[in-house]
């Protein structure tokens, strides 16, 4: 891959490859702005970076020409309500391409919760109605926002019209017809902060993040809020990982494009103490489908208190390049599977997201 995206609480940064390292490439895009998710669609190069404004609401921008330049967009927007709990955009969490057959089409997961769909590269949004509708949709609930949020949208390489969503918290959503219908899946999972007869309940689930293999889409990894868990059935079943190195909690997987068996995952000590066991950041990875991890470290800090979001740990289409962004702005990358790693920058802001393109 010959360049790397990082999209930061303070712009969108670009590194480029030379040679076997990187290099900064010019004034990030957006300086001092939050930019909250980006996609460098590989159907046609075409760039989007959504910013997050909070006070000042949500911004959507599309390059053209690989981001000399940038345009406003309409953003994906919520039916007008007048009742007093109406819900309104408050971020866009991720942004992911239609399939192969559908230039034009991405998708947009937001907060709170809502899918969107623009089949015109942006200048338009549909919200998906048939999620958004689920019975269920009332006990849907805010794992570390106010409200839920989708944050994995996982098109499947070879079935445009199969896809399968991430919410926290609201568990893992499947359609097979292009958003028209849902079933909600994920038996298998647990979530310790529910009473418990209600541990098992899958909308109750706050699945982290999801990545599928490409190459096998039905391998699907899962850093849930309570554990790693992997699929091998397209996320109807899940099986808890109870041993991953130092820790099973955190919020990033990165899964391989075409060894189904292969995962990275960045621990973190738990939930309400959200720094690297003992100090010392590291990255685990399993080859064999779980039943063993390697706790990968070389490169990486003695003494860190960096954590890694669910976004900002990725592989790149071979399999062998990885990056990695922390919350105080550390940026890595490894050339050999996470073997060992090379920093390529101590002091940018923080980070949500990185992208190899």
């Amino acid at each position: 891959m010959d360049h790397l995206h990082v999209a930061t609480r303070k712009g969108l940064f670009r590194f480029d490859r030379r040679g076997t390292g990187w290099v900064l490439a010019g004034q990030p895009a957006f300086l001092a702005e939050p930019v909250s998710a980006m996609l460098d669609d590989p159907r046609d190069g075409t760039l989007y970076a959504a910013l997050h404004h909070g006070h000042f609401g949500c911004k959507l921008h599309r390059s053209d020409d690989r981001g000399a330049t940038w345009r406003e967009l309409p953003t994906p927007a919520y039916p007008k309500s007048d009742a007093p709990d109406a819900k309104a955009l408050f971020m866009i969490w991720t942004l992911v391409p239609g399939g192969a057959d559908q230039p034009g089409t991405i998708w947009a997961g937001t907060i709170p919760g809502g899918l969107f769909r623009s089949d015109d590269r942006g200048e338009s949004w549909v919200l998906n109605e048939a999620l958004w509708n689920q019975p269920s949709r009332p006990g849907w609930f805010g794992g570390g926002y106010d409200d839920a949020g989708i944050h994995s949208i996982l098109v499947d390489p070879a079935d445009s019209a199969t896809m399968l969503v991430g919410i926290s918290c609201a568990g893992t959503w499947l359609t097979h017809d292009g958003g028209a219908s849902w079933q909600v899946v994920g038996k298998g999972m647990m979530a310790e902060y529910l009473p418990p007869e209600r541990a098992d309940d899958p909308v109750g689930q706050d699945p982290h993040l999801l990545q599928a293999c490409a190459a096998d889409p039905a391998r699907v990894w899962c850093q849930h809020h309570c554990g790693i868990y992997v699929s091998s059935d397209r996320g109807h079943t899940f099986t808890e990982i109870k041993e991953a190195g130092p820790s099973t909690f955190g919020f990033a997987v990165a899964a391989h494009p075409t060894q189904a068996d292969t995962a990275w995952f960045a621990p973190a000590v738990k939930d309400a103490s959200r720094v690297p066991v003992d100090g010392k950041l590291v990255v685990t990875r399993t080859d064999d489908g779980g039943r063993t991890f390697r706790t990968l470290s070389r490169g990486l800090p003695e003494l860190s208190y960096d954590l890694i979001y669910r976004h900002a740990l990725v592989c790149d289409a071979t399999g062998t390049a990885l990056a990695m962004g922390s919350t105080t702005g550390n940026l890595w990358t490894s050339d050999d599977g996470g073997e060992s790693w090379t920093q390529l920058h101590a002091n940018l802001p923080p980070i949500a997201q990185v992208a190899f393109a």
